[in-house]
């Protein structure tokens, strides 16, 4: 019975970082754990992954430190990690094929680091990652090619880099995609044809890009939507056609912060949309407008249908004008005809008749 007290004692310690009892290597100076093959190596000032991880490591924790690029040999024979983490470091470059042993990897974490582009073949042999992180980077372009054969990608976070433009076969493997995320970046448009193979997404955030116009088949395709956030952009008008393809049980919007041009077109649009029964706009009352100058800055809700009244005022004034212009020059043509009448029958009386000559 005593011999059973110390083997008590050691399953209600909590883990301790230590050399692994089974043989296994722990990479000085990570703290490595027993019971999960846990490898922590945050913040310990590392250059580059550090050698001697164990093969049956499934976590592997590099966020916060010094690394500037991802080498080709730099997780050789890790097979069995699913978890591998590091953001917060300086990696610049992500060598081809230096991620190409990680079948299994199911979550990849590279925000806040110094990427710029993503190389061919990015994601070609992690066939089992289910969450992409390269959120606060440099990226201004996402080719066609780097994020191939990704099928089983559940989130992607490109939020806070410096993109441009995004090539229209660039998700075209991500059939399975959630939630993805775009916030924070310089995109202009939204095309046609971009989130074709999207039917699975969940959430879509754009907010804070530079958007000023949505083609109009650009959201037919997501069936599964239930937010779209398009806050901070740079729409003006938007089609009431374009948001009516979103064929969905439930749709949530963000359309606040955009620099709208309040007349009767726009509030006609919102008015549709808000009798949309799978549509909901989350913040209609906090839309402004920006435009014309004198309805700059009120809430477009508080407005009714005063734009449209305004409108219909301002055709009649104009229709009326017309109109009274048009019965002016008639009457004054009327008036100029009978005063030429009478002149000319004033001359003829003055004239006796010429006799008529053979």
């Amino acid at each position: 019975m005593l011999c059973l007290i110390p083997l008590l004692l050691l399953l209600l310690l909590p883990p301790l970082p230590s050399i692994m009892s089974d043989f296994r290597q722990c990479p000085s100076p990570c703290l490595c754990y027993e019971s999960s093959d846990l490898v922590d190596c945050r913040s310990q000032g590392l250059e580059q992954v550090p050698p001697g991880v164990s093969r049956g490591t499934w976590l592997l924790d590099l966020s916060g430190n010094r690394v500037r690029e991802v080498r080709s040999d730099s997780f050789v024979g890790l097979w069995s990690l699913k978890f591998l983490l590091m953001s917060n470091n300086s990696i610049h470059a992500v060598h081809p094929q230096s991620l190409s042993s990680l079948q299994f990897l199911e979550k990849l974490d590279l925000s806040f680091n110094r990427l710029r582009w993503l190389p061919q073949d990015f994601t070609l042999h992690l066939t089992s990652l289910q969450e992409l992180r390269l959120d606060h980077n440099l990226m201004q372009h996402v080719d066609s090619s780097s994020l191939r054969n990704c099928d089983n990608l559940r989130k992607l976070d490109l939020s806070y880099n410096r993109i441009r433009t995004i090539d229209a076969r660039a998700f075209h493997s991500l059939s399975r995609l959630r939630l993805l995320h775009l916030e924070g970046n310089r995109l202009n448009i939204l095309k046609d044809g971009l989130l074709s193979r999207q039917q699975s997404l969940e959430v879509l955030l754009l907010g804070h890009n530079n958007i000023s116009a949505i083609e109009a088949e650009a959201l037919a395709p997501l069936r599964g939507l239930t937010l779209l956030g398009l806050r901070g952009n740079r729409l003006q008008h938007i089609k009431f056609k374009t948001f009516l393809k979103l064929q969905t049980v439930s749709t949530h919007l963000q359309m606040s912060l955009n620099p709208w041009t309040c007349d009767c077109d726009l509030q006609r649009v919102f008015g549709k949309i808000q009798y949309v029964r799978h549509l909901h706009v989350e913040d209609y009352k906090a839309i402004l407008c920006h435009a014309p100058p004198q309805q700059a800055g009120s809430p477009l809700a508080s407005m009714d249908s005063q734009l449209c009244m305004a409108e219909t005022a301002s055709v009649l004034v104009i229709t009326i004008t017309v109109m009274l212009a048009v019965i002016g020059a008639l009457v004054k043509a009327e008036r100029n005809r009978k005063n030429k009448q009478a002149a000319s029958d004033a001359e003829s009386a003055d004239n006796p008749t010429q006799p008529l000559t053979s």
